[in-house]
């Protein structure tokens, strides 16, 4: 089966070759990658690449920026093949990611989306273990080997605590063209579009085997959102919003967990001290409320949370 790695480009062109030459590297060669260039000021990236001459490798540029979303959007758009990774521009493949996540799909006809075991390294390349992916291990469930979730049991582990790392998933096609990112989000658009996977009764496999290296460094724009708090306004409503969903289809630990949001209050907590220090009184204050103040209702984009999807 032919995989199509999906690469939205918008970031350090060193880290972007990395990861072009991870997919080249694969053991199994069944992969088609396809790099959307959001109008990236450095024309360099997309040059090298063609120079490649790789027949698999497509390369296309934004006339544009497009932004997260929309660039993310596009890479469902442009897939063809029934699966598709959507790799992060800075991330990191390992030899067996194509060929171990071909063979869980082989071997799980029911899968949805496929979650392979993932290293976390920085910005230098370095392994690390940050509170973040200390907290993703704490919620992961602790079976081991490969095994599937689903339903409410599925709702309830991601709701809790997000322990996916979204640019190693490996995603039906049918099934992201069906729902899409939904466009008022722009920082828990993964987790948006898993639950509404999960709604349709998809079914996620898990494997502890590492073959993807996720790079968590602090000039992601999650990690600047979460400093400057922006981030957890837009989580507060979505879980508000999912929480009424929940309550609608009578899954009551979902819902639970969605009003609780323990593992998001927690991470708003911990940026504290990091705005504290770049003096920013308004991210303070929104982190603050959003740490130990939880379940009040949140405007996003002017909608009340639950009144549109």
């Amino acid at each position: 089966m032919t995989i199509d790695i999906m690469m939205p480009f918008y970031g350090r062109v060193d880290q972007f070759k990395e990861a072009v030459e991870s997919v080249i590297a694969q053991s199994d060669p069944d992969w088609r990658l396809v790099v959307i260039d959001d109008c990236y000021p450095d024309v360099t990236a997309g040059e090298w690449l063609v120079a490649l001459g790789d027949p698999r490798i497509v390369y296309l540029r934004n006339e544009v920026n497009l932004g997260i979303n929309l660039n993310f959007q596009a890479c469902i758009d442009l897939a063809v093949n029934d699966w598709v990774t959507i790799f992060g521009c800075d991330d990191v493949m390992l030899a067996d990611y194509v060929s171990v996540v071909s063979s869980l799909v082989a071997s799980h006809p029911l899968a949805t989306f496929v979650q392979p075991g993932v290293e976390v390294i920085d910005g230098e390349g370095k392994p690390t273990s940050t509170l973040v992916d200390w907290t993703k291990a704490r919620y992961r469930p602790s079976t081991k080997g490969t095994f599937e979730l689903t339903g409410e049991e599925l709702a309830v582990s991601i709701t809790r605590g997000n322990w996916m790392y979204f640019p190693s998933l490996c995603w039906r096609r049918d099934s992201l063209v069906k729902f899409g990112f939904r466009p008022d989000l722009s920082t828990v658009q993964d987790l948006a579009l898993a639950i509404d996977l999960v709604f349709d009764g998809a079914t996620l496999v898990v494997d502890d085997v590492p073959v993807f290296r996720y790079r968590r460094h602090a000039n992601s724009v999650s990690s600047w959102r979460a400093v400057e708090g922006s981030r957890f306004a837009e989580e507060g409503a979505f879980f508000d919003r999912i929480a009424e969903e929940y309550g609608e289809r009578g899954w009551t630990r979902a819902r639970r967990a969605a009003l609780v949001r323990f593992s998001s209050r927690m991470n708003a907590a911990s940026r504290l001290v990091a705005a504290a220090k770049s003096r920013n009184a308004t991210a303070v204050a929104t982190l603050l409320r959003y740490a130990f103040l939880p379940g009040r209702t949140r405007v996003l984009n002017g909608e009340q949370p639950g009144k549109n999807r």
